[in-house]
């Protein structure tokens, strides 16, 4: 995977499209970085919308066949997420949340860590908060796995994207390990 942060604010072009899969729309959109940008949501406006907040530059292009292929890969890792999502990446953020999102590309699939484990992995054992904040603003679903991360009593505390999304996709990885 390749991480990349980015310092410049608007590349030249994001472009971005849409899919429905078993878990509700999923909409991707890349930069010539990487992948900026994945979302889930029951409602592809708002999605949009959500993208466009961010990235008013971004541009719809349903038939650019790279687009297609990302989506493709996105979508066959909610069905059977047996491998790592491999994707580059273009990554905005502050260098905390950075190092959040690449502590969380650490965790295996089918396994989950609480939002205390990884402010320790990351020498900062009171920013517990900061690191759930940084997990709240991840801006690529499934391939920052912030799905994987739960509150210290075990508990399914907060998705950006959904509580039961977060339990499905939970569910399908630890059932791979059956």
């Amino acid at each position: 995977m390749s991480f990349q942060p980015s310092a410049v604010p608007n590349p030249s072009w994001i472009h971005y499209s849409s899919s429905q899969n078993s878990l509700g729309q999923l909409l991707l959109a890349y930069s010539p970085r990487g992948v900026c940008h994945l979302s889930m949501g029951d409602q592809l406006p708002l999605l949009e919308a959500q993208l466009l907040h961010k990235h008013p530059q971004a541009q719809r292009l349903d038939a650019e066949p790279e687009l297609q292929k990302l989506l493709e890969q996105a979508n066959a890792f909610i069905e059977i997420p047996s491998t790592h999502l491999d994707l580059a990446l273009d990554l905005r953020g502050t260098p905390f949340q950075l190092q959040v999102w690449q502590a969380l590309q650490a965790i295996p699939i089918g396994t989950t860590t609480t939002y205390a484990v990884i402010a320790h992995r990351l020498d900062a054992p009171q920013a517990v908060r900061a690191v759930a904040s940084a997990c709240a603003a991840n801006p690529v679903a499934l391939v920052i796995p912030c799905h994987r991360v739960i509150s210290s009593h075990g508990s399914l505390s907060g998705y950006r994207w959904g509580i039961e999304r977060k339990a499905e996709l939970l569910r399908r990885e630890s059932a791979l390990l059956l």
